[in-house]
C-alpha cells in the first residue's frame, strides 16, 4: 500500500484458540467505508449471525481507530467499539476519544476484531517491533476484580509508564448490559459507553486493551495536510470558546431555557435554578483544577475537578459532562452538583454508561412513586424526588444485582417489563438503549432521529438541534426549519445522520463537526492524508452508505418499522411548563417523510434501488 496516514492493518484474536493473526484492509474498503465504525460495520455484515446470542463466544466485538486517528487532524484521536449490543439485540457502536486510539495506531494497527472466549480472565497488549506489530496476549488475574481507575494504573504498571489502556470495571465483568469501556484512568476518564460493549468484552473475559507505540503517521502529501490543519484549528478553537472554558455543561442554562433538558424522568417542564446549580460555570468556579485535552484536540473541553469538603470530599478527576449532569441531575430534581459529580465517579470506577444508568435511576424513582417497587425491593431505602440517597442506592443495587437491582441492572426495558404494562409508559429508551439527554418535544427532528437510530435513542446519530442553538454545520444543511414542525423533520434527520455518520469512521470528534469550515475541508483533509481524489458528494455517500449498512445489520437482527418508535412519555405527554409547553411531535407524520427521502421501503427496510445505489447490494 503506498503511503497513507492509516496502516491497513487489523489484528484478528480468537480467544478460546489462542490464534492470532494479522490481516490487511483492502485499499477499496477504506475509501468505501472510512475506517472506526464504517469498517466494522462492513466487517460485521459480512461475517454475522443472525442467530447466535450476543453473548455467544463467536460474536465478535470490533475496535477501530478511524481514518485519522492518531494524525494531527484537529481532534484525531476517536476509536470505536463495536459488537452486537446486549442491550438492544442490534448494531452496537461506542466511540471514545482520548488516546487509547492514537496509540494503536502509533503501535502499527488500525484494530482488532476479538471472538471466542479467553479460559482464564486476560488483557491484550499491543505494540510495535522491529518485525512490526504485536499483540500480546496477557494473564490478567491481578486485576480482574479492579476498578477501572486501579486496573489502568496497574496496566501501565506493568506494560510501560507511557501505554495507555481502554479498560473495563466490575460492571463489565458482571456483564451488566449498560457496561462501558474506559480509557485514561482517574485522570483522564473517557469512556466508550454506549449499548454494553464493556459487557461483551466482559464475557469474553477481556479485561484492558493496552497499547504502546512510537510509529507516527505517514500523509500522501505532508505539506497540504499541515497546511490544512494550520488554517482549522483557529477556526475551531474561536467556535468553541464556551466548550474550552466550561467544558459541556457551560451551555446548562440555555439547554434548560429552550424545553430540551430533561427533568422529572422525562415528565418536568421548568429547572431553571437547578440548571444554574448544575451547570459548568459553577463547577469552573468552584472545583475546577485543569483543563483536559484529547490527543490532537484543539479545544479541551475536558474539566479536571476536586471536592474539597463535605459529604462527598476526595472525588476528583473528570467532571461530569451534560449528559451525565443531566441523568443523574435534572433527571431526578437533584441540584447537589457535588452528589452528581459523585455518581459519576461511581460509574466511571465501576464502568457504567451514565446515560443508562441514570435513565435507569430515574426509571426507578417513578416506578416506587407509583408503587410497583417496594421498599423492601430497595433495601429500605426510599426514592424521593431530589434527594441523592436514592440515586447511590439504586446505583449500589445495580451493581450488586440484589433486591431491585437484579431487573433494573437489565435496563429500563426489561425492568418494564419486569414491573407490568404501566411502567412501559415512562420506561424511555428506543430499541432498548436509555434516552440521551435531549427532548424531541423541544425540536421535533430528534424525534424521528432517535426512532431511526442505529443503535437505539442516541443523539450523536444525529444532533439536528445544532442550528437551533447557532451552529452551523456548513454546507451540510442549511435549509431553514422550523424545530416545532414536523413538515421537514424527516429531510433534517436524514441529512444530520448522514453527516455525521462520517466521524467516527473518520476518528474525528463530533465536536469538530460544528464547524461549517471543517467539513467543506474534508475532503481536502481525506486527500492530503491519502493520496485519493473525493469530493464532497463522494464523501456524503459514504456517510449516507454507512448509515443504510447498519440499518441492513439491524434488519437482519430483526428490527422492522414497529421498532422505529418513541415512549409514550414523548410522543403523549407533553412538557408542562417552559418554552416547549404543550408541544409534542408527531411521529407518523415525520417516518412517512423520512421513509420517503431515504428510499426505503414503507416497511422500513432500504429499497434495492437504493442499496444498488450506494453499492450495498451484496449485503442484503
Amino acid at each position: 500500500m503506498a503511503t497513507k496516514a492509516f496502516t491497513g492493518k487489523f489484528f484478528r484474536i480468537d480467544l478460546t484458540t489462542g490464534e492470532v493473526r494479522l490481516e490487511m484492509i483492502a485499499e477499496a474498503d477504506a475509501r468505501t467505508y472510512f475506517l472506526g465504525s464504517g469498517y466494522a460495520a462492513r466487517l460485521f455484515a459480512e461475517e454475522m449471525d443472525p442467530d447466535l446470542d450476543p453473548w455467544d463466544p463467536q460474536n465478535p466485538v470490533y475496535v477501530f481507530t478511524g481514518l485519522f486517528t492518531g494524525t494531527y487532524a484537529p481532534t484525531g484521536c476517536r476509536s470505536t467499539w463495536c459488537g452486537r449490543s446486549p442491550l438492544t439485540g442490534t448494531w452496537g457502536e461506542a466511540n471514545v476519544g482520548g488516546h487509547i486510539g492514537a496509540e494503536l495506531r502509533m503501535a502499527g494497527v488500525d484494530g482488532l476484531v476479538i471472538t471466542g472466549r479467553a479460559e482464564k480472565p486476560v488483557y491484550l497488549y499491543v505494540h510495535d517491533s522491529d518485525a512490526g506489530p504485536v499483540l500480546e496476549v496477557r494473564d490478567a488475574g491481578d486485576i480482574w476484580g479492579l476498578d477501572t481507575f486501579d486496573a489502568y494504573d496497574a496496566l501501565l504498571a506493568e506494560t510501560d509508564p507511557k501505554a495507555r489502556a481502554a479498560v473495563i470495571g466490575p460492571a463489565g465483568e458482571a456483564l451488566i448490559p449498560f457496561a462501558a469501556i474506559l480509557q485514561g484512568g482517574r485522570d483522564h476518564s473517557r469512556a466508550a459507553a454506549r449499548g454494553g460493549i464493556g459487557a461483551l468484552l466482559g464475557s469474553k473475559r477481556v479485561k484492558a486493551v493496552a497499547a504502546r507505540g512510537k510509529q507516527r503517521p505517514d500523509y500522501a502529501d505532508s505539506r497540504s495536510f499541515r497546511a490544512i490543519v494550520k488554517d482549522l484549528v483557529p477556526v475551531i478553537q474561536a467556535k468553541s470558546k464556551g466548550a474550552h472554558l466550561y467544558g459541556t455543561t457551560g451551555g446548562m442554562t440555555g439547554t434548560e431555557h429552550m424545553g430540551d433538558l430533561p427533568i422529572h424522568n422525562w415528565a418536568g417542564g421548568s429547572f431553571v435554578e437547578g440548571s444554574h446549580a448544575l451547570s459548568g460555570q459553577v463547577m469552573k468556579e468552584k472545583y475546577w483544577t485543569k483543563d483536559t485535552f484529547c490527543f490532537a484536540c484543539p479545544i479541551g473541553c475536558g474539566k479536571h475537578l476536586e471536592i474539597k469538603e463535605g459529604p462527598y470530599a476526595g472525588v476528583r478527576g473528570e467532571a461530569a459532562e451534560y449528559e451525565t449532569i443531566a441523568a443523574f441531575g435534572s433527571m431526578l430534581d437533584i441540584d447537589d452538583l457535588e452528589a452528581v459529580n459523585k455518581a459519576n465517579e461511581i460509574c466511571n470506577r465501576m464502568g457504567l454508561d451514565t446515560i443508562s444508568a441514570g435513565g435507569v435511576v430515574a426509571f426507578a424513582y417513578e416506578a416506587f412513586e407509583q408503587g410497583l417497587i417496594s421498599l423492601e425491593e430497595l433495601d429500605g431505602q426510599p426514592l424521593h424526588w431530589g434527594d441523592p440517597a436514592g440515586m447511590f442506592k439504586v446505583l449500589a443495587l445495580i451493581l450488586s444485582r440484589e433486591g431491585a437491582g437484579a431487573y433494573l441492572s437489565q435496563g429500563v426495558r426489561v425492568a418494564a417489563a419486569h414491573l407490568g404494562a404501566k411502567a412501559g409508559h415512562y420506561a424511555v429508551h428506543v430499541k432498548g438503549l436509555e434516552m440521551a439527554c435531549h427532548d424531541p418535544r423541544a425540536f421535533f427532528s430528534m424525534a424521528v432521529s432517535y426512532a431511526t437510530s442505529n443503535r437505539g435513542a442516541c443523539h450523536l446519530e444525529g444532533l439536528t438541534y445544532w442550528p437551533m442553538y447557532g451552529i452551523d454545520p456548513g454546507a451540510w444543511y442549511s435549509t431553514p426549519y422550523d424545530r416545532f414542525s414536523d413538515e421537514g423533520a424527516g429531510v433534517q434527520a436524514k441529512a444530520f445522520q448522514d453527516y455525521l455518520g462520517l466521524y467516527n469512521p473518520l476518528g474525528l470528534c463530533k465536536f469538530a463537526g460544528k464547524v461549517g469550515a471543517f467539513y467543506e475541508r474534508l475532503p481536502d483533509l481525506i486527500n492530503a492524508a491519502t493520496g485519493w481524489d473525493m469530493d464532497l458528494e463522494e464523501v456524503r455517500l459514504v456517510g449516507e452508505r454507512l448509515f443504510n449498512l447498519k440499518r441492513l445489520i439491524n434488519t437482519r437482527l430483526g428490527i422492522t418499522r414497529a421498532d422505529d418508535t418513541l415512549p409514550g412519555r414523548i410522543l403523549e405527554d407533553a412538557r408542562p411548563s417552559g418554552i416547549a409547553k404543550g408541544r409534542l411531535p408527531n411521529l407518523t407524520v415525520q417516518l412517512e417523510e423520512y421513509y420517503e427521502v431515504r428510499g426505503w421501503l414503507p416497511d422500513g427496510r432500504p429499497s434495492p434501488e437504493k442499496l444498488a445505489e450506494l453499492g450495498l447490494q451484496t449485503f442484503t
